[in-house]
């Protein structure tokens, strides 16, 4: 089977079924067309334009994120967001820019806010043999439930930056201590855009690479995650050419793993695809 199938089913995204999510003349995210004609009960909060949904109401981050938290409660009465998490991830129009306000990480899919996360690869040196640390997920995670994770993964919100993220996902996932955690390699990034049942997931993996010691084993703190394998890499490259035991985006991060590590080679008739494929949009 393929290996590309998977960049296709995260990038399964029609742009003509999206309208762009303003504030201050920067976009901020991409709303679904079913989902504008909500927005139009909220007269004082938002303007629908034939150039797409301009958020109007004034404030400043913290006055914005009261009235968007606001909004996110009567979205989930309505059934239009699944519910509310809790956990709140920055509202920005790229990387790095100041966030215009927080969101419910429940809400981000509605308005189709670009999402960051890091995931690590853990992996070990056995000879010749690379291998690889593979999770499985909580039966009860809300999504994609009992499927093969990275040994860590997690969202940045707006309370952690990029690397702190890293290192409190890593102890909290796997109980890797932060003088071990504090190894890992950048390596990169992936991107896509999928469409979701509640809206659209716009997201950008930021990728680490960290060679665990032999006689690491791994332990969750968290539920998150219920165990771990330690898997020879070949094999896990093929497990998800063949099926999709994976969730659905840790496909990407694998993919770029064996793209760099050359566990997937030039002869391979999908290799540039996969290489131009993972990084599609950034903006």
């Amino acid at each position: 089977m393929s290996l590309l199938r998977h960049l296709q089913i995260c990038n399964d995204y029609q742009a003509d079924r999206f309208v762009p999510f303003w504030h201050a003349q920067q976009r901020l995210g991409l709303i679904r067309n079913n989902n504008v004609a909500a927005l139009r009960s909220f007269p004082t909060v938002f303007a629908v334009n034939a150039d797409g949904v301009h958020l109007i109401a004034q404030g400043d981050h913290d006055g914005l994120s009261a009235i968007i938290e606001d909004v996110t409660e009567k979205l989930v009465a309505q059934g239009l967001v699944a519910k509310v998490r809790n956990e709140y991830f920055a509202a920005s129009p790229r990387w790095g820019v100041a966030p215009h306000f927080k969101i419910d990480r429940g809400a981000v899919p509605f308005f189709g806010i670009k999402a960051y996360g890091a995931h690590l690869n853990g992996y070990v040196r056995d000879g010749d043999t690379l291998k690889l640390w593979v999770g499985r997920r909580s039966p009860k995670k809300a999504v994609a439930p009992g499927k093969l994770d990275n040994l860590v993964a997690g969202g940045i919100n707006n309370e952690h930056g990029l690397f702190e993220t890293l290192i409190k996902e890593s102890a909290e996932e796997a109980d890797i201590a932060p003088a071990l955690a504090s190894q890992s390699v950048a390596v990169g990034a992936v991107s896509y855009r999928m469409e979701v049942k509640y809206g659209l997931r716009d997201d950008v993996l930021f990728c680490y690479d960290l060679e665990m010691p032999a006689d690491f084993v791994p332990r969750n703190t968290d539920g998150e995650l219920v165990g771990f394998t330690l898997d020879d890499a070949k094999d896990v490259i093929a497990r998800m050419r063949g099926g999709d035991d994976f969730k659905f985006n840790v496909n990407l991060v694998l993919i770029d793993f064996a793209l760099r590590h050359g566990l997937i080679t030039a002869d391979d008739p999908e290799y540039l695809d996969l290489v131009q494929g993972l990084r599609r949009r950034f903006d």
